[in-house]
């Protein structure tokens, strides 16, 4: 298991791959931690994903960014965040069980950790001159809404967005976005007892990207603001797909 560290569009990157070395890969996935993680959250995720599917371990690498902003003057000593929230905001609707609608929130630094990812891709496609096609974007929470931004916005679209206990952010904006993915291969998962984005917010999600033409694979489960593992092996099981796809064109 190759494990580096590299900058991307000015984000540090953790890179897990198998490959030979100087190989290229065949599919790039890039996955965005959620808010108040370290940059090396979903680290862990990758080396399962290349775990279960052998085929994945000799054709992919996965790219893991630390978000740009830190959040250690607040007390969350390497935590990392890519935009801020408020926290004292968050823990009342936790604690009250306030349904979070945030389908009209537009984050003032959502449009800066976009263009760094935007940047990401541009690197790594650089370096790999691998096309679109090719690239899978997906996140956790604050990730996964990163993630469903810049997938829309993308020239092209990717491969697959993957959208681990996301929700709906800035509705009219991603809805116009969204009529132009008609085809888009969509992984999304959320728990029924999610605290931090409650379950609705993931339907609203799911049902603007449906309705556009996504094909959406929604994955329901009981449990809280987490990935679990049929998640995680549905992932492999998709990106196992992709490159079945990709090498039979």
């Amino acid at each position: 298991m190759s494990l580096r560290s590299t900058t991307l569009g000015g984000l540090s990157c953790v890179l897990v791959d198998q490959l030979p070395q100087g190989q290229v890969p065949q599919l790039i996935v890039i996955i965005c931690h959620g808010f108040g993680a370290p940059g090396t959250d979903l680290v862990p995720l990758g080396h399962e994903v290349l775990r279960l599917s052998p085929k994945l371990a000799e054709t992919i690498r996965l790219v893991f960014p630390a978000a740009p902003l830190s959040l250690d003057e607040f007390g969350m000593v390497g935590g990392r965040a890519w935009w801020h929230l408020d926290i004292n905001r968050l823990t009342q609707a936790i604690e009250s069980g306030e349904l979070r609608d945030l389908r009209e929130n537009l984050p003032d630094d959502l449009p800066q950790a976009r263009q760094m990812l935007l940047s990401l891709i541009e690197d790594v496609q650089r370096e790999t001159e691998l096309p679109m096609s090719r690239l899978v974007l997906g996140g956790f929470s604050q990730g996964s809404m990163l993630a469903t931004d810049v997938a829309l916005r993308l020239p092209e679209a990717p491969a697959a967005l993957c959208i681990w206990s996301g929700t709906l952010l800035c509705e009219s904006i991603w809805k116009e976005l969204a009529a132009k993915r008609d085809k888009l291969m969509v992984l999304q998962s959320h728990g029924h007892q999610d605290p931090v984005l409650p379950f609705e917010g993931g339907i609203w999600l799911r049902d603007l990207l449906r309705n556009a033409g996504a094909s959406v694979e929604f994955i329901e489960f009981d449990g809280v603001h987490t990935i679990p593992a049929e998640a995680v092996h549905r992932f492999a099981t998709l990106l196992e797909r992709l490159l079945i796809r990709e090498t039979s064109n």
